[in-house]
């Protein structure tokens, strides 16, 4: 092999680190659209639902240090492998359970097996890419995951539609009934204009119209199950009145005549759907099982994938040659801390009275907090407040991670840039700052923004804002970190994590007592508080000081 041109393994242990990255978001993200077919499935509420959201995020807080400490100690090939085996394991069991105790317990350990995936791969960056490179590799390998939460968004959505085919029946059975009681009150005094168009064909059904809606249950959904046969349903209302799925206005665009009874069924529960959405289950949550499964099996791959690729370090590597070793090694400065040494136990002392740990675990506490509403209620507050349906959910609550992409990979070389012009200490922190004010802006305008395209601008600018800082804050861990990489940030991201932990609850809190519009203010001051304490951090400084050499 030629020794004097240097072999390029460090790129394919990048593509590999950030399909990983990909598959990280894919399974966190997913149950975010996945939630609302879940919470009818197994009968909880909105706060029940929150604890299941944060269940994932307050394990993922608990394991960042020994996971990241256990990549540096055991070395990250098959400490990653395994994470990526374990999380899509315990994701694809989601798709078993039947109980809100099982649920919250697989979630939780889904959060406890991802914990050390991104402080193992800062441990991977500062061993197998040059100095110079670092920040543009954080920002590829965090894009991947990026990318897979837009796929998580949008491939859900599909991946639903697609798992309840025309040949599942589309007609009622009595678990579909979610609260007859709140469903009659509805039918009988309807307060939106879909409703107020169904209701009277409703009634008809009993007694010609002139008799109380009954009680009973099984009752109720034998009659309405009459109404979905009718084949001219859709000609006695006005559907610009409904919010109708991608499937309901693909179907009106067929001839009664040419109708099959299955298309016939599914369009009309569809518009039963979109007219009472709280009390009528939702016909694609039917999938919300085998789906987890896909994804589950997806992870298994890009886990046997990883651990037959990628190594520990450059040395270890059989296909690479001393070029590629030399050039990974050049152009650390001397301000910058080694990632070599034997790694003993996780360096408590040196975290616990570092200044900059402290400043920058806040700053990722505050980011988190806000941040996470995108990945775990941008799809319910779309749902709720604008009334999208769910393929288009899944496309607006997917752009702003698919826009926040074009920050991820322009971060990168922003703080290489800026490092180059203005120094280490702030060419890592002024991304960081600045684009954490941004966020703050964008969230501020959201209760006045009138629609969800609209509102969805403004989460994009959120992505973009969070992201563009995010390369910046991972190249930071690395260049203070020095041998102690994963623990590093395994520490800067257990706070971080306690706040997407504490961010679900809060917010439904919130939302049940106060309505959606101060949940903004919240997650505003939370970048507010992240942009003033990424002032303070010093990439300067590392963890453990320079012993000089003695003479």
């Amino acid at each position: 092999m030629d020794q004097q041109q240097p072999t390029r393994i460090r790129y394919y242990v990048v593509a590999l680190t950030t399909a990983m990255a990909v598959m990280l978001y894919l399974d966190r993200i997913c149950v975010s659209l996945l939630e609302r077919y879940i919470r009818e499935d197994l009968g909880f509420g909105s706060v029940e639902s929150g604890w299941f959201l944060s269940a994932f995020f307050w394990a993922y807080a608990l394991g960042q240090v020994p996971a990241g400490w256990l990549a540096d100690r055991f070395g990250p090939r098959n400490v990653l492998a395994l994470y990526i085996l374990l999380w899509s394991v315990f994701t694809g069991a989601l798709g078993l359970v039947d109980t809100f105790l099982l649920l919250v317990t697989f979630r939780f350990l889904c959060g406890l097996a991802q914990a050390g995936a991104y402080p193992t791969a800062a441990g991977i960056v500062s061993k197998w890419v040059p100095f110079t490179a670092r920040g543009a590799a954080s920002s590829i390998i965090a894009t991947g995951g990026r990318l897979g939460g837009f796929a998580a968004q949008v491939l859900t959505a599909y991946l639903l539609v697609m798992f309840v085919p025309l040949q599942v029946s589309s007609l009622l059975s009595s678990d579909d009934l979610l609260n007859s009681g709140k469903f009659i009150e509805q039918v009988n005094s309807p307060d939106t204009p879909s409703a107020r168009q169904l209701a009277p064909l409703i009634r008809v059904q009993f007694h010609g119209g002139s008799g109380a809606l009954p009680g009973d249950p099984e009752l109720l959904v034998e009659k309405l199950n009459r109404l979905l046969k009718r084949k001219d349903l859709y000609q006695q209302v006005k559907l610009d009145d409904f919010s109708l799925p991608l499937e309901a206005t693909r179907l009106a665009t067929i001839a009664d005549a040419d109708l099959t009874e299955p298309e016939i069924t599914r369009r009309n529960r569809l518009l039963l759907e979109t007219a009472f959405p709280e009390v009528i289950r939702k016909i694609q949550g039917r999938g919300w099982r085998q789906t987890t499964f896909v994804y589950g099996l997806a992870g298994v791959v890009v886990a046997l994938g990883y651990w037959w690729v990628v190594r520990n370090c450059p040395a270890e590597h059989p296909r690479v040659n001393d070029g590629e070793r030399r050039l990974i090694e050049a152009g650390l400065p001397v301000d910058c801390a080694k990632p070599e040494g034997r790694v003993g136990g996780i360096p408590w002392g040196p975290l616990l009275c570092s200044r900059n740990m402290w400043l920058s675990s806040i700053s990722q506490f505050g980011t988190n907090f806000s941040w996470v509403f995108l990945i775990t209620q941008l799809p319910n507050y779309l749902d709720k407040v604008h009334n999208v349906p769910v393929l288009e959910r899944g496309w607006l609550a997917g752009l702003p991670l698919l826009i926040g992409m074009t920050g991820m990979l322009a971060g990168g070389w922003l703080t290489d840039a800026l490092v180059g012009r203005v120094g280490l200490r702030w060419g890592r922190r002024l991304p960081l700052v600045a684009t954490r004010f941004l966020a703050m802006a964008a969230l501020l305008s959201v209760p006045w923004l009138p629609t969800a395209p609209l509102a969805t601008v403004a989460f994009c600018l959120v992505a973009i804002g969070t992201d563009l800082g995010t390369a910046s804050l991972w190249a930071f861990n690395q260049d203070v970190g020095g041998k102690h990489v994963g623990s590093v940030l395994g520490w800067g991201n257990m706070w971080g994590a306690v706040g997407a932990a504490v961010s679900p609850v809060v917010l439904a809190v919130i939302v049940k007592d106060y309505g959606w519009q101060p949940c903004f203010f919240v997650l505003a001051a939370g970048f507010f508080f992240s942009g003033i304490t990424g002032l303070g951090i010093d990439a300067t400084v590392p963890l453990e000081p320079k012993v000089s050499p003695q003479r």
